[in-house]
């Protein structure tokens, strides 16, 4: 029988009890990688789901992802005049926290499209429909928990689900939800009635102290709700997005845009460089740092485990010296436990993580690549581990055995 075998057989519950915490260890590896992984998915989901050549931005901005950007709405139907541009559509986005009624909190990204040219065709709807109508219906990641039919009450109005995505989470992990572009401003800009008279009261306060006060057409408008100067059009937007037509280097579009000194133009790749640079920058730093000192950690721990047995063995190895036995059969038993064990712990990460990945509150994203990764760095740790037990191994005197 091999001798690895035996000795295993001999400390079963040992080995076993070993090979389990070197699993989960390694299952903890292996989740780092995934949520490393779904990071830089979730990161850039959202602009790639969006579909767009150029993403038109306020000047000197890193765009909507990485800062406040704000640009006037007309710049919407200045870009459709471009030559070469095919389509252009306006962005907004914001946070949302709110409570259900049944009293579990819920947090989105609520994303403005530009209706009528955009109504989520391009999102990646995996159960339902677009948007048919400009107002009180939206599209929500599956993330988020609602079904289809489900009802979201937000400020005023009533929004009832008629679409579910999958997988599309903004930057900080999130689930996004995409409504019109008015209905998503109107959620936004919502005030409280309390808040709305404050606000009457102290424009018109202000208004009547003005030299404008005789002014009756403006003192009307001073008493609306929301109110804006006639002189100032509708509330700010984050982004355009400009689809070039075919046949047309986007790298002419955007030169052209770019003659304009209001906006900053970017392409879609360098969006994302953009997100996964600043954005997200110092989690994956963090994380990979933590990925690495798990790694080592479990080098260091492999190779103190395979030297324990191999210490507590060593009367046993100087008999089998006294025997006869090669070195090659001695440091082969070794190396055995040692890969026996590797592959064991392996195994089980494996296992624990199709089994509990998917319950994760963050996206883990952990492919074939990335396991076989993992089984080659385990790997070269059973055989480093190793190598510290062939030292000690090839250190015992045959005379001990006869001295005692």
């Amino acid at each position: 029988m091999n001798l690895a075998i035996r000795d295993v057989q001999n400390d079963l519950s040992r080995f076993a009890l070993t090979a389990v915490g070197l699993g989960l260890l390694l299952t903890i590896v292996l989740a780092m990688t995934g949520i490393y992984n779904g990071i830089l998915q979730d990161a850039t989901a959202l602009p790639d789901s969006l579909g767009c050549d150029l993403w038109v931005v306020q000047r000197n901005t890193r765009g909507p992802f990485a800062e406040l950007s704000r640009i006037s709405p007309d710049l919407e139907d200045r870009a459709r005049a471009v030559p070469g541009v095919r389509a252009a559509r306006s962005y907004v986005s914001h946070t949302i926290q709110r409570e259900l009624p049944t009293g579990k909190p819920i947090r989105f990204t609520a994303v403005g499209l530009s209706w009528p040219d955009d109504r989520g065709e391009r999102l990646a709807i995996v159960d339902g429909r677009a948007l048919s109508q400009p107002h009180f219906e939206c599209i929500v990641d599956r993330s988020l928990g609602l079904s289809l039919g489900a009802r979201l009450t937000l400020g005023r109005d009533v929004y009832e689900v008629v679409g579910i995505t999958e997988g599309l989470l903004a930057s900080g992990g999130d689930p996004a939800v995409f409504f019109t572009r008015s209905d998503a401003q109107a959620i936004q800009y919502d005030q409280s009635n309390e808040a709305i008279r404050l606000d009457r009261e102290s424009r018109t306060r202000r208004f009547n102290e003005s030299s404008l006060k005789n002014n009756e057409a403006l003192r009307r408008r001073s008493l609306e709700a929301n109110v804006s100067s006639p002189a100032l059009g509708p509330p700010p937007i984050a982004a355009v997005l400009i689809d070039v037509m075919p046949g047309i280097d986007p790298e002419d579009v955007r030169s052209q845009l770019e003659e304009w000194r209001d906006i900053t133009v970017y392409t879609q790749e360098q969006q994302d460089e953009l997100i996964l640079g600043g954005v997200v920058e110092k989690t994956k730093k963090q994380i990979g740092l933590f990925r690495g000192l798990l790694v080592i950690i479990s080098a260091i721990l492999m190779s103190l485990i395979i030297y324990t047995m191999t210490v507590d063995k060593i009367h046993s190895i100087a008999l089998l010296k006294l025997l006869g036995a090669k070195p090659q059969v001695i440091l082969g038993m070794i190396l055995q436990e040692a890969l026996l064990l590797g592959g064991i712990a392996y195994a089980i990460a494996i296992l624990i993580g199709n089994a509990t990945f998917h319950l994760f509150p963050r996206r883990v994203v952990v492919g074939n690549e990335h396991r076989l990764t993992l089984l080659g760095i385990v790997f070269a740790i059973s055989v480093a581990a190793s190598i510290i037990g062939m030292r000690k191994a090839l250190a015992a005197d045959p005379n001990e055995v006869l001295a005692s």
